[in-house]
């Protein structure tokens, strides 16, 4: 929605650069040593929602999408490194009442734009059509949105969500405790591609986590963050809170069917669900409680014990 540049000043080696920045291929190159950042308006509501500013030069979202990936391609063709974040209308208002901004002026926009860049949810553009770009930003907000909440239940518990300065408490016990359970999980799955889910309802919000690992033989499991961050907060969170919660391991291996274990959160520790319960957990609509059809080559097995930390 909007672009900013975001760089500083890259003429201070102590050369006398004077006559050749006036060249263009001069302030090509510096160019290129500016990083940018875009923000876009992803869904329809959102592009909605700023089409009351007059200065906001566009009527329709899907030309809207096709200018702005025709400015990441030109920004990529100059050897530009840019940025792409959410443009939330809401936030932007807040933000500009805050700063005594007017709210319709590109000057604002742009920065706003700044201010998500350094504070917010990001992804590097590279190349990426829009259609696979749009979906991969929402993900990388929504999982920003999951720990800073997340973050916040275990400030109020007595820690914050795996933070250096977070100090002792429950909240740093509990994620502590988070991420043991987690490798357990992992040393128990063994090798494969694991894709695993977190799911812990807190103060009648469901937050969810994923983090996909990858787990050779005789080597520890690659976890992929910011996702195992996110997961491992989002299972402190339940195990600070005492709320209920679960675990679904999904893992592949090659020349072999997809399998799914699950675990329930109890007394602060994953306990193992028999295999009809698992069964059941993954082929039952968590919204509506309605059964889904289950997967086609897909095996539904028992969780697996999980030693505590006090056993060991």
């Amino acid at each position: 929605m909007a672009h900013t540049d975001t760089g500083t000043d890259t003429g201070g080696s102590g050369r006398d650069h004077g006559r050749d920045c006036g060249k263009p291929t001069a302030i090509r190159a510096l160019r290129r040593e500016v990083p940018s950042v875009v923000a876009l308006l992803a869904v329809e509501e959102d592009f909605t929602a700023m089409r009351r500013y007059a200065s906001f030069g566009f009527d329709d979202h899907a030309r809207y999408l096709r200018r702005m990936e025709g400015l990441l391609r030109a920004l990529s063709s100059q050897g530009v490194h840019t940025t792409v974040a959410l443009f939330d209308p809401i936030a932007y208002q807040e933000y500009c009442a805050h700063t005594r901004l007017d709210p319709d002026t590109p000057v604002s926009r742009s920065r706003y734009t700044a201010e998500v860049a350094s504070t917010g949810a990001t992804v590097v553009y590279e190349g990426q059509p829009i259609d696979q770009l749009l979906p991969r930003l929402i993900t990388v907000a929504e999982e920003r949105a999951t720990w800073e909440y997340a973050s916040a239940v275990l400030a109020r518990a007595g820690g914050c969500g795996g933070l250096d300065d977070c100090g002792d408490g429950t909240g740093r016990a509990a994620f502590d405790r988070a991420t043991a359970a987690l490798h357990a999980v992992l040393d128990a799955a063994g090798p494969g591609l694991h894709h695993l889910v977190c799911s812990v309802p807190v103060d009648d919000t469901p937050l969810a986590a994923v983090v996909h690992a990858t787990a050779r033989e005789g080597r520890p499991p690659r976890l992929a963050e910011p996702g195992a961050l996110v997961f491992r907060t989002v299972l402190a969170c339940g195990i600070a809170t005492g709320s209920p919660g679960g675990i679904v391991l999904r893992t592949s291996l090659p020349g072999a069917p997809d399998t799914v274990r699950g675990w329930a959160l109890r007394d602060g520790w994953p306990r193992p669900l028999s295999e009809a319960e698992v069964f059941t957990a993954y082929c039952t609509d968590a919204r509506t409680g309605e059964p889904i059809p289950p997967e086609h080559g897909v095996e539904y097995r028992a969780g697996l014990p999980l030693p505590r930390p006090e056993e060991g």
